[in-house]
């Protein structure tokens, strides 16, 4: 789709090449007001011969999907994870072809390109962006190839669905009920690159999470999270929204046949970024009760964020989060932030950018840089030298980003 163009779109909006967006010019903290028409994510217009079942309406009338996505491999594959580890080694930061099929990411994608947008433009100054898979194997590549295609909305009701559902558990497959379009304030009923490339990392870098207590901040629908309990052993996947929570636990337990038997546990509860403390109202569903408040502070080790980095306050109180639940945790925390660079046009640039972005690395340097005499922290890309283990696009502007945060003593 062409970029919206009109007097209206919001400069700082990421999806103005699907969307016309307006947000309120005088907002706070307390009180961000988003006014949009729908916004889309692609994933599932590329996931081809993959059926989405619509299965219901939520709680304000959007109709939910449930869609089913392929792992490539199962993580307790030993073998396999010893010869990618193995296999990918890389020269200064670039990756090749081991002559077996097996590809490789070709640069590092956690720098911009060196001659800046101008790289990215064709001959004629239009946006060229290249889409393609990162495949495993010859034969997968096949069945990975780009081919977009219309999703199959099969409908059915009746007591009976979940059971069937329920009959057809693989260990290969995830069930993720989602949402395809939605206002910008619901972006997170939707299903986003970001979460599949941090689940392709845990599932890659399995000792870093192996029975650690986890805590996901903007889990959306909960696909990086229910991963993660396949290998973590406890794992709190937390957003802010009823209904989006209700979606997020319907998932959890869709895929329990994934996590229930490494022995884990996962809990969604509600994290306002907003807001500076946890909600404990026994009456609120999904509070935080004092013992869990407990478990996580006393023993999370690992923090996910997968996406959520799209308005640039919301970005700052994320940031703002992150700072006050490490310095609580008092321990070495380890942080992955995933994140699609989203390139649009923009009125208040006339040009090419990608402000949402540039926002989101001005923090990430800000927080690298911060010296308050209690934390200190620690920012590293995280560079693609790790395969692909879910069936999904995992396209040049996807970036990753590794933040251990360490008390100062």
């Amino acid at each position: 789709m062409e970029p919206c163009g009109g007097d209206s779109c919001c400069a700082r909006c990421p999806y103005c090449r699907y969307t016309r967006t307006e947000v309120a010019e005088e907002e706070t903290m307390d009180d961000i007001i988003f006014r949009s028409d729908t916004v889309l994510s692609d994933i599932h217009l590329h996931t081809p011969k993959e059926r989405h079942l619509m299965v219901r309406l939520n709680g304000v009338g959007q109709p939910v999907f449930l869609s089913q996505f392929k792992l490539l491999r199962k993580q307790t594959d030993v073998a396999f994870e010893m010869k990618y580890k193995s296999a990918f080694t890389s020269e200064n930061g670039r990756g090749g072809s081991r002559g077996d099929g097996i590809s490789l990411i070709g640069h590092n994608k956690n720098e911009l390109p060196s001659k800046g947008i101008d790289s990215l433009l064709d001959a004629d100054g239009d946006l060229e962006v290249v889409r393609r898979p990162q495949c495993t194997s010859t034969s997968e590549a096949e069945d990975l190839s780009r081919e977009k295609v219309c999703p199959m909305v099969l409908m059915k009701g009746g007591e009976d669905l979940y059971e069937q559902e329920e009959q057809e558990c693989r260990n290969d497959i995830i069930k993720i009920e989602h949402t395809m379009a939605t206002p910008l304030e619901d972006v997170g009923k939707q299903v986003w690159r970001g979460a599949f490339l941090l689940a392709d990392y845990i599932l890659f870098d399995q000792d870093t999470f192996r029975c650690c207590t986890l805590l996901e901040l903007g889990g959306g629908t909960g696909l990086t999270s229910i991963i993660a309990a396949t290998i973590a052993g406890r794992v709190y996947c937390t957003d802010v929204g009823e209904d989006l929570l209700a979606t997020c636990e319907q998932n959890v337990r869709l895929n329990r046949h994934l996590w229930e038997p490494a022995g884990s546990e996962v809990k969604v509860k509600e994290l306002d970024w907003l807001k500076d403390g946890l909600c404990t109202d026994p009456e609120a569903p999904y509070s935080w009760s004092e013992a869990e408040i407990a478990d996580m502070y006393n023993h999370a080790s690992v923090i996910l964020a997968a996406d959520v980095f799209y308005d640039d306050d919301l970005t700052d109180a994320f940031f703002g989060t992150l700072r006050r639940l490490t310095s609580y945790l008092n321990r070495v925390c380890t942080i992955y932030l995933a994140i699609e660079k989203r390139l649009n046009f923009t009125l208040r640039s006339m040009d090419i950018a990608c402000e949402a972005y540039n926002h989101f690395r001005d923090a990430l340097s800000n927080l690298a840089s911060l010296r308050d005499g209690e934390m200190k922290y620690t920012v590293e890309p995280v560079r693609f030298t790790f395969c692909q283990s879910l069936v999904y696009e995992r396209i040049e502007q996807l970036e990753l980003w590794k933040v251990v945060a360490e008390p100062q003593m």
